[in-house]
């Protein structure tokens, strides 16, 4: 399946009071709504939405603010603003939902679960920032600083294959081209710095609130975490959550590995989103 790209005919539009937020909706029934992080598009979740849709789900994938088909004119890019967006994307496809949340995403999906119990009725953690992970301040600088000037689309599209050690897709290189114009687009590139700089706390704090049924997707070679098994491990004992470590994937690894994802996933939705 090819990578949906930017100015995407198929994209619908949520207003947000100070911009909108593009989605895509596929299938029919209980509710998934998928959330990208940093410096991706909704169609990071290109093989997840198919076999959600044929387990008999309406799945909704959302663009973050500025970000592929979402408006760049939003004044906050943070977990909480994403995690405002979901729900506002819940109610307005008559929830409640489970929340699919990769990278910060995740922590938006966490903030949100807290936020509002009854209008998520589960999670999906995938390689998920759920608080701010003890780095090296250095190396903070230079990522962000790399990613800072007007060479941030080169620079990003270069990056992401390190998060890539296990098996890239067949359309990887379209995705990474897809990335890199939604970047060019007025504004976006602001947008992507601006999410360089969030905070997890805000996700962190909120931890303890969490009272929907929670699956951790781990790749075991996820280089954004120093140790992705004691990440997966710390929050998994927080949020009582199942966990799905995959072998060989890093921070994507339903996109590296979706035979192995997939399922774990899709039973774990079937069962929190038709429970009772």
């Amino acid at each position: 399946m090819k990578a949906m790209v930017t100015g995407s005919s198929t994209a619908q539009f949520l207003a947000r009071g100070e911009g909108r937020i593009a989605y895509e909706v596929s299938g029919t029934g209980p509710l998934v709504v998928c959330l990208p992080g940093m410096g991706e598009l909704r169609s990071l979740y290109r093989l997840t939405v198919p076999a959600l849709v044929a387990a008999g789900f309406q799945v909704a994938a959302m663009d973050l603010r500025g970000h592929g088909d979402s408006d760049a004119t939003f004044s906050r890019h943070d977990d909480v603003a994403a995690g405002q967006d979901a729900l506002a994307l819940i109610e307005h496809l008559g929830g409640p939902g489970v929340i699919v949340g990769n990278s910060m995403g995740a922590g938006a999906a966490v903030w949100a679960a807290a936020e509002r119990p009854e209008a998520v009725s589960g999670l999906v953690l995938i390689g998920p920032f759920v608080r701010d992970v003890p780095t090296n301040p250095l190396l903070v600088l230079g990522f962000r600083t790399a990613m800072a000037g007007p060479w941030a689309p080169r620079a990003w599209t270069a990056y992401l294959p390190k998060l890539y050690p296990g098996r890239r897709p067949a359309d990887f290189a379209d995705h990474l081209s897809a990335i890199a114009a939604s970047m060019r687009r007025p504004g976006h590139a602001r947008a992507f710095r601006a999410t360089t700089r969030t905070s997890h706390a805000p996700a962190e704090a909120r931890l303890s609130e969490i009272a929907s049924p929670t699956l951790v997707v781990m790749g075991e070679r996820d280089p954004d975490f120093s140790d992705p098994l004691v990440e997966a491990r710390l929050i998994s004992e927080r949020l009582d959550a199942e966990v799905l470590v995959v072998p060989h994937a890093g921070h994507y690894p339903h996109v590296e590995y979706p035979e192995q994802v997939n399922p774990a996933l899709v039973g774990f939705v079937e069962r929190v989103a038709r429970r009772g």
